[in-house]
């Protein structure tokens, strides 16, 4: 037994008969090594076609041979994997006419996402907009609270050094402070126990 037969593909919603998903039906995998090699087990049992990518140096590696095809990137070692316009060409060069970006990498970046919906080329991954509001940590905060969801008490805009000495000071014997950094050049601070 194969092992995806044990859940049947009707369960999900978007499904087709014609063997793939709605949309699209060959997805690159921007990734490498168990990451990609999992999400080609995944997209084989839901019926559809897999693209590897490899940079030069992972030419013989396992998710080259995983995958019902493989495309080589230009260079050697992460940095093409990295390359959104040579991951975009060899989705393009190939048919994928999806691409699953796996975790790490490109995966979170929000300008790979938008040119993949440039290029008519199914992102498999949350929105353009959610990757931006997310990869802003101030935004995200901000957008979590108004959602309600519990935040710890902190500050989520640009402040002096003497409003971090205060915030320090507050929250003193109420366990560590942690500070994120943020694309916009500011601090956001927050106590946890």
């Amino acid at each position: 037994m194969h092992q995806g037969d044990a859940f049947p593909k009707v369960l999900d919603p978007n499904f087709v008969a014609s063997g793939g998903i709605e949309g699209f039906d060959t997805v690159l995998v921007a990734n490498r090594g168990e990451i990609a090699i999992r999400a080609f087990r995944a997209a084989t049992d839901l019926g559809l076609k897999t693209v590897a990518i490899y940079s030069s140096d992972d030419a013989l590696a396992l998710h080259t041979k995983a995958a019902d095809e493989a495309v080589a990137l230009d260079g050697d070692g992460v940095p093409p994997y990295l390359d959104i316009e040579g991951v975009i060409a060899a989705a393009k060069a190939s048919g994928a006419n999806a691409i699953h970006p796996g975790y790490g990498f490109l995966s979170e970046n929000s300008d790979f996402a938008r040119r993949c919906r440039e290029e008519g080329i199914v992102f498999i991954g949350p929105p353009v907009e959610m990757l931006e509001l997310f990869g802003d940590k101030s935004a995200a905060r901000t957008a979590a609270a108004a959602a309600d969801v519990p935040v710890p008490r902190g500050i989520d805009r640009a402040i002096t050094l003497e409003e971090c000495q205060e915030f320090f000071a507050s929250v003193e014997g109420s366990g560590g402070i942690m500070i994120k950094a943020s694309t916009q050049s500011l601090f956001t601070l927050s106590p946890f126990a």
